[in-house]
């Protein structure tokens, strides 16, 4: 197949690149190909099984790292809701109700395109202490001294420890793991699920917290709190207290976690584009740290040497 007839489309975090062809778009992937590609289509299968729109696999040549899926279009919900006169909350409202139905999910296992099983992983309290340390991996030994750096580092580690322990419910809820607007696409009067490799069974704010304190769209407080307390209604059965704890403390180590990817997406992939969005999750950082004494540790410690010149950088290549 030859890409250079076809056109590109923009990509996304992965190491995949998309192409769109005359009914259907081509997905070529050749670093961490299982992932990008088989995977990816296995849950997008398993999706599809439970009655939620994702691409549809057409064909596929793995040999030659590529997948053929179903055209979506390019309107995402990002696309709609950033005009300032659509009703974003009726919009989230929508949202919401997808994501409930997400959360009903029991499948745990799919059969792939090359005929093996794939089991969707737990999320763990390992797998989060390590998404956290991409930030004192890849953020913390850019931005701070090098002779402050370890003191930091183990100050860190041991808050996060605390933190993860702190949460309350089981991990046993189908996770997408990158459930924000841009993911979701508009396509004949339905939502649709896209990025969806991920996937892991774990706690029920994850998703939630994905989606309100989103770095990539800005929204108001005021507005954060009714599309979480809509949540509540479509949920009557959760422990409020414990789901907001659990929440939180997700949203938090979550943007704590970005910051982390976006700086190795610059460092490491050239992708300068994410380096603009880190301020803006230092700011959905603060508004939950500043707003929940569970985190009073990790505010000290953020102020003493995350100074607001550091948050609000203004990164260069």
């Amino acid at each position: 197949m030859n890409l250079n007839n076809l056109i590109k489309l923009s990509g996304d975090a992965s190491f995949r690149k998309f192409y769109r062809s005359d009914k259907s778009v081509i997905v070529f992937c050749q670093k961490e190909k299982k992932s990008n590609l088989l995977i990816y289509d296995s849950v997008n299968k398993l999706l599809i099984k439970n009655k939620i729109k994702a691409p549809k696999l057409l064909t596929q040549n793995y040999k030659k790292n590529f997948i053929e899926i179903e055209d979506l279009g390019d309107v995402s919900i990002y696309n709609k809701i950033k005009n300032k006169k659509i009703n974003k909350l009726k919009y989230y409202k929508k949202i919401i109700l997808l994501l409930c139905k997400l959360q009903k999910i029991k499948t745990k296992k799919i059969k792939t395109f090359n005929n093996t099983n794939y089991i969707i992983p737990k999320y763990s309290e390992d797998k989060l202490f390590k998404e956290s340390e991409l930030f004192l991996n890849w953020y913390v030994t850019k931005v701070i001294k090098k002779e402050n750096q370890k003191m930091i580092k183990n100050k860190l580690k041991n808050i996060i420890q605390t933190l993860l322990k702190k949460i309350k419910n089981k991990n046993n809820i189908f996770v997408h793991r990158d459930f924000h607007v841009s993911n979701l696409m508009e396509y004949r009067k339905t939502i649709a699920l896209i990025d969806n490799q991920d996937a892991l069974y774990g706690n029920r704010a994850y998703d939630l917290a994905s989606l309100i304190d989103d770095v990539r769209f800005k929204t108001p407080n005021s507005l954060k709190e009714k599309i979480f307390k809509y949540f509540l209604t479509q949920n009557k059965f959760i422990n409020k207290k414990d789901f907001k704890n659990d929440f939180d403390v997700l949203s938090v180590l979550r943007n704590i976690k970005i910051i982390g990817i976006f700086t190795r997406l610059s460092s490491r992939d050239k992708k300068y584009y994410y380096l603009k969005l880190i301020p803006n999750a230092w700011k959905l950082i603060e508004y939950r740290v500043n707003n929940n004494a569970v985190f009073k540790d990790l505010k000290l410690l953020l102020d003493k040497n995350f100074s607001k010149k550091i948050r609000q950088k203004k990164w260069k290549k």
